[in-house]
C-alpha cells in the first residue's frame, strides 16, 4: 500500500513539472534576445530598447539612468523626459512640469514662476488621453504648440471665482478650475499661466495660478488645491507612438508579425500593429499567440460543463449524456433520458405543478401525450400574449406618469395659471404649450440633420409644425442642456413676459413644451443667418454697406432699450453679441437667445448673479463684482458696435497680444490717433465721416469701465436713429477722392476730438505670457 502511494505522489510531481515547463515555454517575449527588458519598475517592450540592436530605430531609444537613481529611471532618447510606462498598444506615459504664477499679498510676482514646454522629435501628444487644465480663482491659462513643423496652434481657458463657497469639488467648469481638449498632431507645446489682478483679490486662499497638461482621469480638482497645488511639480501625460511615416497601404511587406494586423494611426504619421482578436503578445517581435480563454473564470462559468479552447477563440460543450440547448458561447446542458417532465404554469408565477409522465410503447399513451403537448403549447402562447399586453399597457402608463412629472417639475401648471390670469381666461393664449409628440414629429424625432445651431445653453433644431387647418409653419426649437430647478418660477415669469414682447426686432417666442426632462422653447425661424456671419464672411461683405450696418445697430439698440425701459418688467439680456443677432431676408435685425436673460424687479437696480456671458463681450465691472445691471448690456452692445465699424472679431487669440481684445484695441487706436487703421475699408469708402465720428464716440462711451459713466440703451438708440436720418453733406460722395479725404479726416480723430465723457482715461488690459515662443528641433522640456 505504501509503495502505491509513493508512485502516485511521484506521478503528480512529474505532471506538475510538465505543466510548469509548458507555462514557461508560453511566456510572451517582449524584447529581443539578450536585450534589457526592464529599467527600474518599467518594462521596455520592442520596438523600444536601451541600446543599438535592441530598438527599431533611434526614435525608440530608452536611456536607463542607474547612476543618478535607485531604482533606475528610464528617459526618452537623450532627454530629461521621464518615462513611467510603455504600452504595446501605442501609448507612452511620461511626466510633465506644471506652469505656475505666484504672487505676494501686494501683487508682486515671486521669483521662480515657471512656464514649461515639451518638444518631441518623433512622437505626438495624445489628443484623446490628455486635457489642458487651469487652476485658480483669478486665472487665465494658455497652451501654444505646433502641429508638425508649420501649423501653429493656440488654445486655453480661464477660471474666475471670488471665494471657495462657489466651487464644486471634482468639477472643472470654470469656477476654480477649467479644462479644454487639445488639438491633434502636436509634437511641441508650451504652457503659460497668468492672473488678471495678480491674485490680490483672492490671495488669502489662492496665492498662485496654475496650468498644465494632464492625463484624463488623473486629476480630480478640489478647493484645497487652490493652495496645496504649490507642493505638486508634475502630472502624468500620454504620448502616441507609431512606426515610420508610411501608412499600412504603403508598406510593401507587412511589418506586423504572425496573427497581427496593421492599423493606420489617427494622431500623427505612421502605423502600428495589433494582435488579432483572441491572440496576445508582441506583434512587432515574434508575432501573437493564442489566448486560452478557458482559463478565464468568467468564460468558464458561461460554459457550465466543458470549455474547449480553439485557435483564436473557444467553444462550449456538454458532458456525455447531455445535449446543448444554448448558444455558441453560452451552453445550457440538458440531460438525455426517456422520461419527460412538463412544467405547467398556473395562476401566479411561483405556483408550479410538476406532472411526471412515463412514456409507454402504446398508441393510446402517445395520443394522450400529443393532445397534452398541444394543450400546453396553446396555454403558454396565450399566457405570453397576455403578459406582453399587460407589459405594453404598464409601459405606456409609466411614460404618461413621467411626462406628467416633468410637466409639473418644469413649471407647466404655473405657466398655465399665469397665462390664464394674464389673458383673463381667454382661450387665445399668447404662448402655446406644445406636447412632446408634436415637437418630435416637427423635428423628425430630433434628427441630427435638423440641427441648425449649437451653443453654451443648448441645441437649436429646425422644425415644421402644422396647425388645425394643416397650415405648416417653420419654427426653431431650442433644447436646453440643463435647467436650474431653484429658478423655475423665475424661468416661467420670463417665458410669460417674452411671449408678450411684440417687437418686430425680437425673435418671437411661440410656445414651449414641459413634458421632457428639460423644457423645450419654440421660436419663429429666422432664415438668413447671424450678424457675425455677415461681418466676418468676406463673400457677404459686398452686400453689407455702411447704411445697412448702421440700421442693424439702431434696430438692435431699439430692442435693448425696449427691454430695459418699456417692458412691463425690465429685462437684461446678459449675452448681447453678434451671433445672437439674427437677420431675415431683408437683413432686418432680430435679437435672439434669451437663455441667460434675467428679469429685474421694479424695486431693484441690480442683481447678484453667477457671472455668465461671452468672453470679449463681457462687462468688466460685472465680471469683477457679479452685480448685473442694464449697463452690462450697454457694454456688450458697444463691442457689437465696434465689430460693425471695424469688421474684426471681439476676441482673436491668433492675433498679436495688443489686438486680441477688440474693445481694448479700439480704445487704444483712439488714444494713439490710429482710428483709420482699425475701421473696415468698406465702411470708410461708404460712410459719412461725421457719422463715423459720432458712432466711434458712442462706442467709446459704451465701453467705459465704470457702468455709471455709460449711456443708457434708450440714449444709445435715440442717437443711432438720429444718425441714420442725418442729411449727407453735399461734398460727401463715394468716389475714390472722398474716400481718401475720409481717411485723412479719420487720421485726425483722437479721444480729445470727442466732447462726451472727457478724454485721457486709461483702462488696464489683461496680462499675457511674455516668454519667447520658439520651436526646438529635438526632444526636451
Amino acid at each position: 500500500m505504501s509503495a502505491t502511494i509513493k508512485k502516485i505522489f511521484l506521478l503528480r510531481l512529474v505532471l506538475v513539472a510538465i505543466e510548469v515547463l509548458l507555462v514557461s515555454s508560453q511566456t510572451v517575449d517582449i524584447t529581443r534576445e539578450g536585450c534589457q527588458d526592464k529599467c527600474g519598475n518599467v518594462s521596455i517592450p520592442y520596438p523600444f530598447g536601451t541600446r543599438e540592436g535592441c530598438y527599431y530605430d533611434e526614435d525608440f531609444l530608452i536611456t536607463c539612468n542607474s547612476t543618478s537613481y535607485n531604482p533606475s529611471k528610464p528617459f526618452l532618447r537623450v532627454s530629461d523626459i521621464e518615462v513611467t510606462n510603455i504600452s504595446i498598444d501605442g501609448k507612452l506615459y511620461i511626466t510633465q512640469d506644471i506652469a505656475r504664477a505666484c504672487f505676494t499679498k501686494s501683487g508682486a510676482p515671486y521669483y521662480g514662476n515657471y512656464n514649461p514646454y515639451l518638444s518631441l522629435k518623433k512622437f505626438y501628444i495624445s489628443d484623446t488621453d490628455n486635457k489642458f487644465t487651469g487652476v485658480g480663482c483669478d486665472t487665465y491659462a494658455e497652451i501654444k504648440g505646433y502641429q508638425g513643423i508649420s501649423l501653429m496652434y493656440t488654445g486655453g481657458c480661464f477660471s474666475i471665482c471670488q471665494s471657495t463657497a462657489s466651487i464644486s469639488n471634482y468639477s472643472c467648469s470654470g469656477i476654480g478650475c477649467c479644462q479644454t481638449p487639445i488639438a491633434k498632431g502636436m509634437t511641441y507645446f508650451t504652457v503659460g499661466v497668468g492672473s488678471y489682478n495678480n491674485q490680490t483679490e483672492v490671495w488669502n486662499f489662492n496665492p498662485c495660478s496654475y496650468a498644465f497638461l494632464v492625463q484624463e482621469g488623473k486629476f480630480n480638482f478640489t478647493s484645497d488645491m487652490l493652495s496645496d497645488l504649490r507642493n505638486v511639480s508634475q502630472f502624468p501625460v500620454v504620448l502616441d507612438w507609431s512606426i515610420g511615416n508610411e501608412t499600412c497601404s504603403q508598406i510593401k511587406n507587412n511589418a506586423c508579425k504572425g496573427n497581427a494586423k496593421c492599423l493606420d494611426v489617427k494622431n500623427g504619421l505612421g502605423y502600428r500593429c495589433k494582435c488579432n482578436e483572441g491572440y496576445e503578445g508582441n506583434p512587432y517581435l515574434n508575432g501573437c499567440t493564442d489566448i486560452n480563454e478557458c482559463k478565464d473564470p468568467v468564460i468558464a462559468n458561461k460554459c457550465k460543463q466543458r470549455c474547449i479552447n480553439t485557435e483564436g477563440n473557444y467553444t462550449c460543450a456538454c458532458h456525455k449524456g447531455y445535449h446543448n440547448n444554448g448558444t455558441a458561447d453560452s451552453v445550457d446542458c440538458i440531460a438525455d433520458h426517456q422520461t419527460i417532465f412538463v412544467q405547467i404554469i398556473l395562476g401566479k408565477f411561483n405556483s408550479n405543478t410538476l406532472l411526471h409522465l412515463v412514456t409507454k410503447n402504446t398508441r393510446t399513451t402517445n395520443a394522450w401525450m400529443c393532445v397534452g403537448n398541444v394543450g400546453i403549447g396553446v396555454g403558454l402562447i396565450s399566457l405570453l400574449i397576455c403578459i406582453s399586453w399587460l407589459y405594453l399597457v404598464y409601459k405606456r402608463w409609466k411614460l404618461m406618469k413621467l411626462k406628467e412629472k416633468f410637466f409639473i417639475q418644469n413649471g407647466g401648471l404655473m405657466l398655465k395659471q399665469q397665462l390664464s390670469e394674464r389673458q383673463g381666461g381667454a382661450s387665445n393664449q399668447t404662448a402655446k404649450i406644445f406636447t412632446e409628440d408634436q415637437l418630435k414629429k416637427a423635428t423628425n424625432h430630433f434628427s441630427e440633420a435638423r440641427i441648425v445651431g449649437k451653443g453654451g445653453f443648448g441645441t437649436v433644431y429646425k422644425g415644421i409644425i402644422a396647425d388645425e387647418r394643416a397650415k405648416e409653419t417653420v419654427v426653431a426649437i431650442k433644447k436646453s442642456k440643463l435647467v436650474d430647478r431653484s429658478q423655475i418660477e423665475q424661468f416661467i415669469n420670463e417665458v410669460v413676459v417674452l411671449s408678450q414682447i411684440n417687437h418686430r426686432n425680437v425673435v418671437k417666442l411661440l410656445g414651449c413644451c414641459f413634458e421632457t426632462e428639460v423644457p423645450l422653447l419654440v421660436y419663429e425661424f429666422v432664415t438668413n443667418g447671424t450678424l457675425f456671419d455677415y461681418i466676418h464672411n468676406k463673400s457677404k461683405e459686398s452686400n453689407f454697406a455702411w447704411e445697412i450696418r448702421l440700421r442693424i445697430a439702431a434696430e438692435t439698440a431699439g430692442v435693448l432699450s425696449h427691454l430695459h425701459s418699456e417692458a412691463s418688467i425690465p429685462i437684461i439680456h446678459r449675452d448681447v453679441k453678434s451671433t445672437n443677432i439674427l437677420l431675415d431676408d431683408n437683413l432686418t435685425a432680430k435679437v435672439s437667445d434669451f437663455g441667460a436673460s434675467r428679469l429685474v424687479p421694479s424695486d431693484q437696480a441690480q442683481l447678484s448673479t453667477v457671472v455668465q456671458g461671452t468672453v470679449g463681450y463681457l462687462d468688466p465691472e460685472y465680471l469683477q463684482t457679479s452685480q448685473l445691471t442694464d449697463k452690462s448690456d450697454v457694454y456688450s452692445f458697444g463691442v457689437v458696435l465696434v465689430e460693425l465699424l471695424t469688421g474684426k472679431k471681439a476676441l482673436s487669440v491668433d492675433k498679436p497680444e495688443k489686438e486680441r481684445n477688440l474693445a481694448m484695441y479700439f480704445l487704444s487706436a483712439l488714444r494713439e490717433d490710429r482710428l483709420v487703421e482699425v475701421i473696415d475699408g468698406s465702411v470708410i469708402n461708404g460712410a459719412n465721416v461725421e457719422q463715423l465720428k459720432e458712432v466711434s464716440n458712442l462706442a467709446k462711451r459704451c465701453l467705459k469701465v465704470e457702468g455709471k459713466e455709460r449711456p443708457t440703451m434708450k440714449e444709445v438708440a435715440m442717437e443711432l436713429e438720429a444718425l441714420r436720418r442725418m442729411v449727407m453733406h453735399p461734398w460727401v460722395s463715394n468716389d475714390e477722392s472722398n474716400a481718401e479725404e475720409n481717411e485723412h479726416l479719420l487720421d485726425e480723430i483722437t479721444l480729445e476730438t470727442f466732447s462726451h465723457g472727457g478724454g485721457g482715461d486709461t483702462s488696464s488690459g489683461y496680462d499675457t505670457m511674455r516668454n519667447p515662443f520658439t520651436l526646438p528641433v529635438d526632444d526636451g522640456r
